[in-house]
Formats: C-alpha cells, structure tokens, sequence
C-alpha cells in the first residue's frame, strides 16, 4: 500500500462546513486529497448544523489538476476523482468552489461539479489536458457546455489556455468574483444560499445553453472543419469535440458522461500521449544542468541592452518589453534604428488589431523599448546581447567595444546561429562572462533559446542565462558550442538530403507533401520560399560560390530571379497577397536540366523513403551531438525541434520518434543509405550502435 499524498483539513464554522485542500506547492489532486474530499463530505453529511459545505486550497493554488508522479499504479490508491465528484454531486447540502487560485484540469472540473463558484480576481482557471494528449475525463467536457454552451467549450477546451476569473465570470464559468479575501467572501456567499434556502444547484442539470444547439449538424461539422486547419493530425482534439457533441445531443447527462469516458480512453492508449507527456517532461529537464548547483548566484537583471535592431534584435527587445523589463536597442545607423522601432511598433500594432492587446498595454510595452546610437548607453544593462548579422570578425569586433563600455560583471550574450562562441568570447578580456544565447525567428513569438555553453563560460553566467530565458517566457536549452549548436547543425543534413533527392528524381511538391502530412506546417522548400533563397545565394557568392551540387538547383533559381515569397516565385510560384504555393514548369525544367548537367539518373522514390531520407539525418546528427557532449540529453533535442523547429509535439520530437521506430530499424536504414550515397550525413553514430547493440533506445539515457 503507498503512502497517500495531501490532505483536506475540515473545519465547521457554525452552519458551514469547509474543506481546505492541503497539498503543497499546488494541491494537485493526489490519493490523499481525493479521499479527503469524499470524507470532509460525508463528515458534513453527517453534521446536522451542517448546512452548505466550503471546498478551497491552501498556499497558492485551489486545484492545480491531476498528481502527475501517481500516473500508474499509484493513481488507483483511494478513491477515484469521480467518486469524489459523484460525492459532492449527489450531497443534497449545496457545495461552493472558493477557488482562491490555479484550477486546471481535474481542479476545474472538482468546481464545475460544485452547486456555486466564487473566484480570487486574480485566480486562472482552464482544462489543459489537450496539452498531454487527453481531455477532461472526470465530467468536463460535459459540464462546462452546460454553463456556457458548445462554441466556447470546444474552444476552451481545445486550446487548453488559461482563462482569467474576470474572463471566467464574463463566460459564466464562475459566479462570482471575491472582493477582499477569498475564504471570507465565500463564507459571505454561503451563508447568503443558506438565508436563500440553501439551494441546490447541479450543473448536470442545467440545459438552457446546450438545448440551443441541439440538432444542429451545421455547427458541429464546422468546429470539425475548423480542427482540421488548426489541429491538423492531433488526435486528442477530435474527441474533444465527440464529447461536447455528446453533451449537446446525448439522450441525457450519464449518456454524454459514458462517450466522454470512452474517448478518455482512447486518448489514454493513443501513441500521441505517451509522446506529449514526453515532451511535457522534457521541456522541464531541459533547464537541469548537471555540475550547475541550484546555489549558484545568478545575476539580477533588470534592464537589457541589445545590439542590432534589424529583425532578431527587435523581436529581442520586445521579449524583454513583453516582460515588463526595460532595453536599449542600439543601432548605429539612425536609418536602420527608425526602421526596426517602426517595425516593433507595426508588430504591437496588429496584436492589438487582433483584440490580444490592450493599447494601453502597447504604449507601456513600447515606452520600455529606448533606442539609441550611442554605444555607451548600453552600459548600464544588467545584460547585452549581440544581434547582427553573421559575421565573425563583425561580432568580435563589437564585443572588443561592449568589453570596455559594459559594466563589471554584467553578462554578456550573441544571438549567433552557428558561429563559434569561444572564438567570440576571446575578443573580450573577460570570457567567463560570455555565452550564446541563441533566440529563434520571430525571437518575440517563438518559444526555443538555445544557451551556447562557452568553453570558460562561467557557471553565474550559464545559470543566468537560463534564468533569463525562463523570464522571458521561452523554453531553453543547454548547446554545447560546435557549428549550428544542436538545432542548425541538425536542419543542415535534413535540407541536404531533401535538395539531393530532387536532384535524384524526387519533386519539390512531393517532399514538402511528405513533411506536412507528416506534421510540419511546411515542408523544406516551401520554407525555403518563405525565408527567401536568395539570402543563401548572396551568401555563397561573397564567399566566391560553392562547389557543393545541392546549392546549385537554388543557385539556378536566383539567377533567374527566383527568389521565392517575396516576389511571388521560387520553388512555386504564388499569386499577389497569397501564399499558397502554386507548381510552375520552370522549376521542372531547372530541376531537369541541372539533374542532366550532374549525371544524375532520375528514378522514384516512395513517400516513405522520402521520410526516412528526412527525418533519419536528424536522428543521426542528433546522436552524434549527444556522442559529443553538445546536447545534455535526448530529450533537449527534441525539445529545440519542437519548439524551435516545427517539429509536431504530438511526435515527441526525432528521438523519441526513432524509438518509437525502433532503433534497430532506424540504424539499418541509417546504414542503408550511407552504403549507397557515402554521405557523411548517413555515417552511423557509434552512439546508435551501442544502444542497438545493448538493446537499448534514447529514453534509456536519461
């Protein structure tokens, strides 16, 4: 028998009882509390003077959802959550939520089954399990339509985002909103039911909001229409919607309750899950640095400075505005620094456009954004990082000025993509203050930083680093500093091998094809269209040209002026103010003669081996970075691919999708491929050998 987590402490305060839910940090809901609850019930069942029952938490949280670490055998200690809700459901004493923090998941549903709800103005409510694969199984997607009708519940539930008690109350989630303490306002509205006549009130029972949409077909087949575009090959999303159906169209509530179980279900046994979970705790990991004790003294930082206000130094400047924290952006031509401020502006401009901010909120945000020409005034940042463009002797450069103009021990980053860290530091007579810190493109929207560890990178420095990602709302990983760090390095074989298989007969339409019903939102030309190709053109020709046959097909397509999006033809060819990508026969005649010019034969190729050829080099690479050292774990990597890269979340990321695979599988057509191409890419990783060897796969490493 284990132990029981948490507790629920009862109280009875003249005619009410209440039930404080003591499970720190967050009260999840654990075997302990979940018997609590049917206890504390039955204790004021049983209590004559009893005559409503209070449900709150302590610390900061009311519910924080399910105990993640009883996932297993665990979770069927006690009472399950519907025993608990089938308790406070069937009390005939009205029970009130004071939701006096966080309530997700399964702390949702526990106040959706209460007779009443009364927030914290402050509190965030929200049904996430969408997020690990799952959906509310304890009575949520049935409940929640019936206070506030199908639309919103299919969007709330689907997005899994969080929901202010203002929102909340807006919607008719919650009842009301407490002025002053919590605890006090809800013992005010419980002693109000009881003068009232202490009403019972079950949600179960409400039907005004879902009859509106009974029958109608219409409504549903467009949510489904809608999932296709926004959650397209997401499994848990679909039954989402099966189950509000239900609780729309079912005979009755028990009805709606038994399809909500059966799909939960089917969540429960679908690969997606295990996947999403894996992420879910990768994500996590990723910021445990071994030989980075949680002592460390980090940095304060206050105030930013960032070099460069083109595109990744502006959106730079607005993570640090979206913060709250204030930068300098330096730029020193005053044409450029006006250009990159207008942008910033233009960015907000359309947020606000779009009802996600307040303009209010713009001008605050804008206000902490000071722009400047003059170096010196980066001084007073508590950190500097270096966005221009990627050039080495350019960037030591800089960092030789901000060397002497930066104050003593502030940190000092480079947004560098690729180049070498250490070669960067060196400029400096201070390196052990130098990292990378390298934000991903849009840097104000994507969530992945990779922190590029420097060979005398300090450990202040590195964990401040981190700290910092982590306030700037991203996800950060730990690189070892080798060229491309763990992402770019690893994208270099996938685009590689994509632009040889078109050299070997494969077409663009097909390889992108391949990758988006794969998952991606775009396959690698279709991208490559939309960054531009002539970025990689220009490139290459200031370095004299290159030798290498994959850069020849986009090298022809410049040449001819084809440089993709921007105007309107590269890859495909597009259509003024859309981007859907159009096929166009120029690009089958470049393809076709550049083929002929190399020797190539052309011959077919499966959507399955166009995937294999894809995706494998990034399980190979990725190896070979763990190998090495550069990536801490497998699960970092998968973590840069999903949150930096596109990669589907749903698929756990390329190493765990090669474990799904079967790392025997994977290493034999790794070995495969290289026999016939002699591509360094498709040389095995010592690394894929010796798990294979063992019987062994990358979940195993920790």
């Amino acid at each position: 028998m284990l132990m029981m987590k948490g507790a629920v402490h009862y109280e009875a305060r003249d005619e009410i009882a209440l039930l404080s839910i003591d499970n720190p940090p967050v009260n999840p809901l654990s075997a302990g509390v979940r018997l609590g609850i049917c206890d504390g019930i039955e204790r004021a069942l049983a209590d004559k003077k009893v005559k409503a029952i209070v449900i709150t938490g302590m610390h900061r949280a009311f519910i924080a959802g399910a105990d993640i670490s009883e996932f297993g055998a665990a979770a069927t200690e006690g009472p399950s959550l519907l025993d608990a809700l089938d308790d406070m459901e069937r009390s005939p004493k009205p029970v009130i939520a004071a939701i006096n923090g966080t309530a997700f998941g399964g702390g949702l549903e526990v106040a959706l089954c209460c007779d009443y709800r009364i927030a914290a103005p402050t509190a965030p409510i929200g049904l996430p399990e969408v997020k690990l694969g799952l959906l509310p199984g304890a009575g949520g997607t049935q409940r929640l339509p019936r206070l506030i009708g199908a639309e919103s519940s299919v969007k709330a539930i689907i997005s899994g985002e969080p929901i202010l008690a203002p929102d909340a109350l807006a919607m008719g989630i919650v009842d009301r909103i407490a002025t002053g303490d919590i605890l006090e306002a809800a013992i005010a509205y419980a002693q109000e039911i009881i003068a009232g006549g202490a009403a019972k009130r079950r949600v179960r029972d409400i039907e005004d909001k879902i009859a509106a949409d009974r029958g109608n077909e219409a409504l549903f087949a467009q949510f489904a229409a809608g999932l296709e575009r926004t959650h397209r090959g997401q499994f848990a999303p679909a039954q989402i919607l099966q189950c509000v159906e239900a609780a729309v169209n079912a005979e009755d509530f028990d009805a709606g309750l038994a399809v909500e179980q059966e799909c939960f279900s089917a969540c429960m046994t679908d690969p997606q899950r295990e996947a999403l979970i894996h992420i879910f705790f990768a994500e996590r990991a990723a910021n445990k640095i071994p030989g980075l004790d949680s002592d460390v003294p980090l940095l304060d930082i206050k105030q930013g400075s960032v070099v460069g206000a083109g595109t990744m130094g502006g959106g730079i400047a607005m993570c640090f505005a979206n913060a709250g924290m204030p930068v300098r952006l330096h730029d020193n031509d005053p044409q450029n620094l006006v250009r990159g401020i207008k942008v910033i502006e233009g960015n907000y401009a359309r947020t606000v456009t779009k009802g996600r901010l307040s303009q209010e909120e713009m001008d605050k945000r804008m206000s902490l954004i000071i722009p400047t020409e003059k170096f010196e005034d980066l001084r007073d940042g508590d950190v500097v990082i270096e966005a221009v463009y990627e050039n080495l002797e350019l960037k030591q450069e800089i960092f030789q000025r901000l060397d002497k103009v930066m104050k003593e021990g502030a940190l000092l980053a480079t947004n560098t993509s690729g180049l070498d860290v250490d070669a960067i530091a060196a400029s400096t007579s201070r390196p052990e203050a130098i990292c990378g810190m390298h934000f991903f493109s849009p840097a104000n929207i994507m969530r992945l930083l990779e922190v590029v560890r420097g060979d005398k990178s300090s450990p202040v420095t590195l964990g401040t680093a981190m700290a910092l990602g982590k306030s700037l709302g991203k996800v950060s990983v730990m690189a070892g500093n080798c060229p491309g760090f763990i992402g770019n390095r690893m994208i270099a074989g996938y685009s590689r091998q994509a632009q040889l298989m078109i050299l070997k007969g494969a077409s663009p339409a097909q390889v992108d094809k391949v990758i988006y019903e794969f998952g991606l939102a775009m396959g690698p030309f279709a991208m490559a269209d939309m960054v531009g190709l002539d970025l990689g053109w220009r490139a290459r020709k200031m370095m004299g040209g290159s030798n290498d046959v994959t850069a020849r097909i986009p090298d022809e397509l410049c040449e001819l002026d084809r440089y993709g999006q921007k105007n309107g033809k590269g890859y495909y060819r597009y259509k003024e103010g859309d981007r859907t990508p159009l096929l166009d026969p120029v690009v089958d005649e470049v393809i076709a003669r550049v083929r002929e010019e190399l020797g190539y034969a052309s011959k077919s190729f499966s959507d399955d081996e166009v995937l294999k050829r894809c995706i494998y080099p990034l399980v190979n690479i990725g190896a070979k970075l763990l190998e090495e050292g550069h990536a801490l774990r497998a699960g970092d990597i998968d973590t840069v691919y999903v949150n930096g890269y596109g990669f589907p979340s749903y698929v756990g990321g390329p190493m765990w999708y090669a474990d799904v695979q079967g790392l025997d599988r994977v290493l034999a057509d790794i070995e495969r491929f290289y026999e016939e191409t002699g591509d360094d890419v498709w040389r095995p990783a010592e690394l894929l050998h010796s798990l294979v060897k063992d019987g062994k796969n990358f979940a195993s490493l920790g």
